[in-house]
């Protein structure tokens, strides 16, 4: 069983819309390139037939991971988070103490996430190290690149 992942209204349609399109087109345009490498003969040898079946594994698979996420899928209210403290489907203002560059991040999952709309993964590298901390708060983050230093000027929804 996996475990239940929280999403905002239109995470949640996003990935449902995802699904849908790979369950009615994908499905039918594997489909087809498998019929179209059957037509042309001998399967033991055939590539492209192979390659066919490979993809439809692959995309069976990814319509399987998909399903058992919206099983386990929970939309989070914007009325329930709770703006004292960094959390997911927080935005939060910082300041980069060394340069003093201002920026926004909101904390979404991973499946949301999206650099330049600003959504930072609840599991990327600043997103854990200023997840619980407060407003005003002065916040050291490890990042691959060494440690950013950010004051958090402002937390909302």
């Amino acid at each position: 069983m996996s475990e239940i992942q929280y999403y905002t209204k239109q995470g949640l349609e996003s990935l449902k819309q995802q699904l849908d399109y790979l369950t009615t087109v994908e499905r039918s345009r594997i489909s087809q390139m498998i019929a179209e490498a059957r037509d042309k003969g001998d399967l033991s040898e055939n590539a492209e037939y192979d390659a066919a079946k490979e993809q439809q594994g692959l995309l069976e698979l990814k319509i399987s991971k998909l399903q058992n996420l919206l099983l386990n899928a929970r939309i989070i209210d914007d009325v329930d988070i709770d703006v004292h403290q960094v959390s997911l489907f927080t935005t939060v203002k910082l300041k980069n103490i060394k340069t003093g560059a201002i920026t926004s991040y909101s904390i979404v999952p991973e499946s949301e996430a999206n650099l330049k709309a600003g959504k930072i993964s609840v599991t990327s590298p600043i997103a854990k190290g200023l997840l619980g901390h407060k407003s005003k708060e002065e916040v050291a983050v490890k990042v691959p690149a060494g440690t950013l230093h950010f004051q958090i000027l402002e937390i909302t929804r």
